[in-house]
């Protein structure tokens, strides 16, 4: 009897071993690094050196550096590719995904060049891929929770994009901000790139949530002393929610504005039944309140119709366009 049990999960194990090596025969081979950078000179060489390790090739997309970035990526062994001006996060993405096709890329990922990811993360972050569960991998600093070490004002803001991002996108993304992913490079035509800064993470999401990819995350680590960002993380913060507004506005007007509309409606209708009752009953009507009461009423219809209109009008815009 034991030695059946045996002889069973022997034979289990190497069906299981044999599946895995079919997975890997079948996995895609050629996987590409994009490194979007602006003025790293001091982490570039490093992170170049780390991801060939890991990678068939590097691109570093050199976003107008007024640095020594393009030369020490092209020692440390990277291939590079010079905005001779700076045309954002978005840009410098668009020409690394176009330059990795060209390089028959199976796998696309990116990272951010300032040395926060760690490479070595990089196979846990394509596995998905590989296995054929994902289209898209997205590494994940939240997924156990944001982290208690970050600024108070950054879990804050981190949780309102993430929401509304997630909204935007009809994803459940727990780090909506992360630049370390990774592609199936059959998902490149689906993305924009129009966005800068911050916000391409953003709307990268949307697209993948659009064109339906299956969307996975894994859980990475981040470095938070090489943070470099001139910018202010409040005022960035607050540019990348106004951007996410926006595109909720062109692609969910309904929401954006027919049900805040609809709700002004009701509060209007309600403050005129209740002004309605206590006139009935004997009761005085103040011009203040019923100005309140038409203009919740005027301002809500108006709201919804627009939300109506817009809805219907992108929904005979994709329709033209076969989306």
């Amino acid at each position: 009897m034991s030695s059946e049990l045996c002889m069973d999960n022997s034979t289990q194990s190497m069906i299981k071993n044999e599946e895995q090596i079919f997975t890997a025969i079948k996995a895609p081979q050629n996987l590409t690094v994009i490194l979007p950078a602006y003025n790293e000179e001091v982490s570039i060489g490093s992170i170049v050196l780390l991801s060939k390790l890991y990678a068939d090739s590097v691109i570093v997309v050199d976003d107008g550096s007024s640095d020594r970035t393009a030369e020490i990526a092209r020692k440390a062994g990277a291939e590079v590719i010079i905005h001779e001006v700076n045309r954002g996060k978005g840009g410098a993405l668009k020409t690394g995904f176009t330059a990795a096709a060209s390089l028959g890329a199976d796998i696309i990922v990116t990272m951010d060049s300032d040395g926060q990811h760690n490479p070595a993360d990089i196979p846990k972050l394509v596995d998905p891929i590989i296995r054929g569960e994902a289209d898209i991998v997205n590494g994940s600093r939240y997924i156990n929770g944001l982290d208690r070490n970050t600024p108070a004002y950054r879990r804050f803001g981190q949780k309102i994009l993430d929401r509304f991002t997630n909204l935007n996108s009809g994803l459940k993304i727990t780090d909506s901000l992360s630049g370390f992913r990774a592609f199936a490079a059959s998902t490149k035509d689906a993305f924009r790139f129009t966005a800068e800064g911050m916000a391409i993470e953003s709307e990268m999401l949307a697209d993948a949530g659009k064109a339906g990819f299956r969307t996975k995350e894994v859980e990475i680590g981040a470095r938070y002393d090489v943070e470099c960002s001139t910018l202010n993380p409040i005022k960035h913060g607050f540019e990348v929610f106004a951007k996410i507004l926006r595109a909720i506005e062109l692609e969910k007007p309904l929401f954006c504005f027919t049900v805040p509309g609809t709700l002004l409606v009701i509060a209007g209708l309600c403050t005129g039944a209740y002004f309605l009752h206590v006139f009935i009953s004997g009761g005085n009507l103040y011009f203040g309140p019923t100005i309140l009461m038409v203009l919740l009423t005027v301002v809500g219809s108006f709201l919804a119709l627009i939300g109506i209109l817009l809805h219907s009008m992108s929904t005979i815009i994709r329709d033209i366009k076969g989306v």
